[in-house]
């Protein structure tokens, strides 16, 4: 009796690809198929489960009436989706996710009218959604997720799957207005509708669902006013109604349609709402996320938020809310995400804010004033992740703190991960005013794996910098402070370096810093960023610097510096720009200095160095950006691309700054008459006129050349795929591949610690301190599942 079973697993198995062996148990010297890896049997060695990870292609599975629960999620399986699903009138989980299947969703599936859970997301279906899916009358769980389907949601989906626990249809091309059936529902816990192309107003039935705890519709082309309807979904914890973060859409066809629609708009949020967000929908009781930064919500601010004891995460960034914010939420003490940014918020903070114990504060691009208080906050709770349980099925509250928070930093241009605790708070582009004594973060939230950034640049504040203000360095990870444009003035602390060897980044620049720039600072050696320009600093530049072997960008200009460049700056190997711009330095730029084989930019102009210079950079192959060329002045001479000979690799004449100072410009008495300012002959004038259309005309045809030649082959242009990095442990720095490349040397011999059977390994330093093991993967050479494992598990050692 049991034979059919096995002959019909021999079949599957003969339509799989297994390059990694792992069906290698199933064989005939085996005669206990119970036994096989991945089958599962009940009491009567039927089989009764199937769970395949590894294989790569298939087509039919036939013979196993006792089916209950197909899981083939995360394989390879390619081709279309398989019509044999006639004679499984039992199965109950059908988990196909993750495959690289497509077509349509055969007819033949709606055999299975017992379905409880049905999983298809991440494949590359095409068409709609059948509408037999709403005979599927014991649902609770379908994934439909990142395909290629369009059309609407089907309304008899809603009214007839009363079992229904969980849908997600994001990222798809799904058209239309959100069913306002879905209301029927009643035990509908998520509903994820994100990065579709629906329409329409929020249903007000949607209030309906009393056990809705997550409702993400983001990135759609949603409207309207948001109803206080929503308010009755008392157990609602996640509301994400937009998501600044998610890229523009990889599908062509649904680029294609969304450029139609939105011509000007790349990665732009679609949902516009009218109005402001109801008090029904801020006092919820169990609100935990609530996300909806830049959907032109205006008016007051909310300022009615409940007891808040469960509010976690605020944004509502970039919308046009007025008001002041002071005793709005003072009482969410467990509120560790806000985000209030480009609003047009007034007023001054209170100090009763739980600000240093948050992980994300930003009011930036406010109307704020006053100062910058010393926030009372005795105790921080203890953080929670979000965690709800939502059965067995799925979690779709995973993940959502993690990726909205490492979004912002990489909207910040933060240079650290959100691995243990990072911390940002922003106080930028307010007015803002007074000295700063003291960065507001809780003791508790101090630690050796604590990176903390604090942004308050463009502000009116006064003073001086602080030793108190460096005080708490030492006890953290990583310390980044921006604090340019304000009108700090004294000097820098003479022991910085001694008192804050974390600091990692400091930009200070136009501000009124005077003195001499303090030796210490070459202590400071896991610096990556040193801006001091637009100030008053006097003085030579110190030779201690050459200890900051992680340096990549310094910017000193602008300022009063005399003397020479030092030698030693040839000992900076990481460094990427160098802006001496507008000061005093004498002498010639060292030689040596063509020799740092990372830096790009290289800005010496309007200082007093040597006529004899130029000669250095005639082999000089990294820099692709300076003003040397441009605005030199050698001793009243002008400098000409024509000065530096034989040199391909300038990108001569571009004029490029690292501060993008708007004060840094010269004197009229430091800048060198051209010849335009001391008149040219009519001649020459002339001469110039014809040269000048002779080019014109010549440019164009150049581009009309090259337009023709990009048209032509447009057809045969193929988008590159993104290179993905893998990380197996959370080393607290982010992997992308432009650092990889950097830190292994662009996969350098020199680098290479082995060469196994899947691909060569190489020591990468992420960062200071941070030496990981990198494995680059080689396509087309395999050698099983167990060789794999064993290089894998080999990269830690």
């Amino acid at each position: 009796e049991l034979l059919p079973e096995k002959e019909a697993l021999f079949e599957f198995k003969s339509f799989v690809s297994d390059p990694y062996g792992i069906l290698s148990s199933w064989n005939s010297s085996n005669s206990n198929h119970c036994s096989w890896v991945g089958v599962s049997c009940n009491s009567e060695s039927r089989v009764v489960s199937l769970s395949i990870i590894g294989g790569d292609g298939y087509e039919e599975i036939w013979g196993l009436e006792n089916l209950e629960v197909l899981d083939l999620e995360g394989n390879l399986f390619t081709g279309k989706l398989p019509f044999g699903f006639v004679g499984l009138r039992k199965l109950r989980v059908l988990n196909l996710g993750f495959n690289r299947l497509d077509g349509e969703i055969p007819v033949s599936l709606s055999k299975c009218v017992g379905l409880e859970v049905l999983n298809l997301a991440g494949n590359k279906l095409k068409g709609s959604i059948p509408d037999f899916v709403g005979s599927f009358f014991k649902l609770r769980g379908l994934y439909l997720a990142n395909n290629e389907l369009n059309g609407t949601i089907p309304a008899i989906l809603a009214s007839k799957c009363q079992c229904l626990q969980h849908l997600d249809l994001s990222g798809n091309s799904l058209f239309g207005g959100i069913p306002h059936t879905l209301g029927k529902c009643w035990r509908l816990r998520t509903l994820l509708l994100f990065s579709n192309m629906l329409n329409g107003e929020i249903p007000r039935e949607l209030g309906q669902l009393h056990r809705l705890e997550v409702l993400d519709i983001s990135r759609n082309f949603i409207n309207g006013v948001v109803p206080a309807d929503l308010g009755n979904c008392i157990e609602l914890s996640v509301l994400v109604l937009s998501n600044l973060f998610e890229t523009w859409p990889n599908d062509r066809n649904k680029r294609e349609k969304l450029s139609v629609m939105l011509p000007n708009v790349a990665n732009d949020e679609y949902n516009h709402f009218q109005g402001s967000i109801p008090i029904e929908i801020t006092t919820l009781p169990k609100l935990r996320v609530l996300w909806a930064p830049r959907v032109t919500f205006g008016g007051m601010l909310p300022s009615n938020w409940g007891s808040c004891e469960s509010l976690e995460m605020v944004n509502l960034a970039q919308n046009g809310f007025s008001a002041e914010i002071n005793g709005v939420f003072e009482r969410c003490k467990n509120l560790h995400f806000l985000d209030l940014s480009s609003n047009r918020l007034s007023g001054e903070l209170d100090k009763k804010l739980s600000v240093p114990c948050m992980t994300v504060f930003d009011v930036s691009q406010n109307l704020m004033s006053g100062s910058i208080p010393r926030f009372n906050c005795s105790v921080c709770p203890r953080a929670s992740p979000l965690n709800l349980d939502l059965g067995e099925v799925y979690d779709p509250l995973h993940g959502y703190t993690s990726f909205f928070t490492d979004k912002t930093r990489l909207a910040n241009h933060l240079p650290f991960s959100f691995a243990n605790l990072a911390m940002i708070h922003n106080f930028s582009g307010n007015n803002f005013t007074g000295p700063i004594r003291w960065l507001p973060i809780a003791s508790e939230r101090l630690g050796k794996q604590t990176d903390y950034a604090f942004l308050a640049s463009g502000n009116k504040l006064t003073g001086s910098f602080p030793g108190s203000l460096f005080g708490k360095c030492n006890k953290l990870h990583g310390l980044i402070i921006n604090v340019s444009k304000n009108q700090i003035a004294g000097p820098i602390p003479l022991k910085i370096g001694l008192t804050c060897r974390s600091l990692r980044f400091l930009d200070a620049s136009q501000n009124q810093i005077s003195g001499s720039i303090p030796p210490s600072l070459g202590d400071l050696k896991f610096l990556s960023v040193l801006n001091l320009s637009g100030n008053k600093l006097q003085g030579q530049i110190p030779a201690s610097l050459y200890r900051l072997k992680y340096l990549k960008h310094i910017s000193l200009a602008g300022n009063n510096l005399t003397g020479a460049i030092p030698s030693s700056l040839r000992q900076f190997n990481s460094l990427k720009g160098l802006e001496l711009s507008l000061n005093s330095l004498s002498g010639r730029i060292p030689q040596d200095i063509v020799k740092l084989e990372k830096l790009s930019t290289f800005l010496p102009d309007n200082n007093k160095l040597s006529e004899q210079t130029p000669a250095i950079f005639t082999n000089a192959r990294s820099l692709s950006s300076n003003d040397l060329l441009e605005t030199l002045s050698l001793n009243g001479k002008v400098m000409n691309c024509s000065d530096i000979p034989g040199n391909h690799f300038l990108n001569s004449c571009n004029t490029y700054t690292l501060s993008a100072s708007p004060n840094l410009t010269a004197s009229n008495g430091d800048q060198p008459k051209t010849k335009s300012e001391s008149g040219f002959k009519p001649v020459e004038i002339a001469s110039i006129a014809s040269a000048s259309a002779v080019v014109s005309v010549l440019l164009v045809l150049v581009i009309l050349f090259f337009y023709t030649r990009k048209w032509i082959r447009a057809a045969r242009v193929q988008v590159a795929e993104p290179k993905q990095i893998t990380g197996f442990v959370n080393i607290g720095v982010p992997l992308l591949y432009e650092n990889i490349v950097e830190a292994t040397g662009n996969f350098n011999a020199s680098n290479c610690i082995g060469n196994g059977g899947f691909g060569a390994t190489y020591k990468a330093e992420i960062s200071p301190g941070t030496l990981v093991a990198v494995k680059k993967l080689a396509l087309g050479r395999f050698q099983g599942v167990q060789q794999f494992h064993a290089e894998i598990k080999a990269l830690g050692r």
